[in-house]
């Protein structure tokens, strides 16, 4: 059943996403290079030793500017900056090399953007095989990157699926030619469809797709059509997206914003994307992701292993995962840290041997606990609430449980809270409840996109 009218307007307020905890703007932000490195080296004792390290490799160039894109990224057709860049990423592992005091086992590798593939596949051997040289490979790591259809040549794919990679998502958004004009991403659906053959060729077990609904222009019939085109294809997995319109922070999707559907049309948009995914045979994952039965997704969320990090929903047992490269995002389980987001002084740091984080937070034993039951109910729908978490709670937020239990979006039983299926739409309004740095802070300084 649709969530009712009255209830997207009440909840379609800005909330975070949840993709750590605490969320970035809420990091306490008390965390030097000397103590991020004694996290590190603990981090690797307790949970890289034996499950691995992930890592997530953040390439931020674009030849061309997708105005809907809220990404770390720079504008550029000069493919002289490709050198410098990755000679940077080798200095940062390398000292993250000497931190883990023996050879790391690598868990799992993704490179994200930007468009990773603006690099030559030359440019990315060379990355990955250096990585791969100084590390073990845990028998079932998982390597996916992030590929433009445009220009994911049958080369790139070859190259990467000789270092091991097998998963690939590919940016989509919309086939409808109105919407791609609109934000900037012209992309036919030959070009797609032959860089999803040319992976399967490849071996490539996992095509994915990144979808997005509330885009300008987009109307149900357009959307009807775009699942029709993919349905042809028929991905591992999608991601079904909602747009996130801040032009305060992308001043470049002010460009469209006359052309947004209302908070209702976006509404319905998703509704209806996610029954067409339900009758193409998809089941859902979670909060915005689909995966075909048989996916590991599927498996790890009906076993209860699901986790969920800055890279989404993941079925990886490593919860160790390393940022390497400018804007990229650490998280070791025992704190969070960020590098330095312009690309040139990243990469002077690491040319002067010093350390691109700029920002962290080092997670406290109520963290710890706060982070589970928010990973419970994002990832299962459900939390054991511990006691002294309720009693922390204002009384608003405990008003705010009792109307959603009212409106049939949440079951309480003792401790336990379960989300229902229509409450899975409003999971990040849910979740922001239990949010005890929100509760304690003054969250109106920070900029999260709307819930729905």
């Amino acid at each position: 059943m649709a969530l009712l009218p009255e209830l997207i307007q009440k909840y379609n307020k800005p909330v975070p996403r949840y993709t750590s905890y605490p969320t970035v703007p809420l990091w306490d932000g008390d965390l030097n290079s000397a103590k991020w490195e004694d996290l590190v080296r603990n981090a690797f004792q307790l949970i890289g030793k034996k499950d691995g390290v992930t890592l997530y490799i953040h390439l931020p160039f674009c030849e061309s500017l997708c105005t809907y894109c809220g990404c770390n990224k720079r504008i550029t057709k000069n493919h002289g900056v490709e050198d410098p860049y990755l000679e940077s990423i080798i200095r940062e592992w390398t000292h993250y090399l000497g931190l883990f005091e023996e050879t790391p086992k690598i868990a799992g590798i993704h490179l994200g953007g930007g468009t990773p593939t603006f690099f030559s596949p030359q440019n990315l051997e060379l990355l990955i095989s250096k990585i791969l040289k100084s590390s073990e490979i845990l028998p079932d790591h998982e390597f996916s990157f992030e590929g433009h259809p445009n220009n994911t040549t049958y080369e790139h794919l070859e190259e990467l699926a000789m270092l091991g990679f097998d998963r690939v998502s590919y940016g989509i958004q919309d086939f409808d030619l109105d919407v791609q004009k609109a934000i900037h991403r012209i992309q036919p659906f030959e070009k797609v469809k032959e860089a999803t053959e040319n992976a399967r060729k490849l071996g490539y077990t996992s095509v994915n797709f990144d979808l997005i609904y509330g885009l300008p222009h987009q109307t149900l019939k357009t959307l009807n059509e775009t699942f029709d085109q993919v349905a042809l294809l028929r991905p591992d997995r999608i991601a079904f997206y909602s747009y996130a319109h801040l032009p305060s922070a992308f001043p470049a999707q002010k460009s469209f914003e006359d052309f947004l559907p209302n908070e209702q049309e976006k509404r319905a948009l998703y509704e209806f994307g996610k029954e067409k995914l339900l009758t193409m045979g998809y089941e859902e994952i979670g909060m915005d992701h689909f995966a075909l039965p048989g996916d590991s997704l599927c498996l790890a969320k009906k076993s209860g292993n699901l986790h969920r990090n800055f890279m989404g929903y993941t079925s990886s047992p490593s919860e160790m995962l390393i940022g390497l490269g400018a804007s990229s995002i650490s998280d070791i389980g025992l704190g969070f840290a960020q590098n330095e987001k312009r690309i040139e002084v990243y990469e002077e740091l690491l040319k002067e041997n010093k350390s691109p984080i700029i920002r962290g937070h080092i997670q406290t034993e109520e963290d710890r606990i706060a982070r589970r039951l928010i990973m419970d109910l994002i990832c299962k729908g459900n939390a054991a609430i511990p006691f002294w978490i309720w009693e922390k709670l204002p009384q608003k937020n405990l008003e705010s449980l009792a109307e959603m239990e009212e409106e049939g979006l949440v079951e309480r039983i003792g401790l336990t809270l379960t989300i229902t299926t229509d409450g899975m739409a409003i999971v990040r309004n849910i979740c922001s409840l239990f949010d005890l740095r929100m509760i304690s802070s003054n969250s109106q300084k920070a900029t999260f996109s709307k819930a729905i």
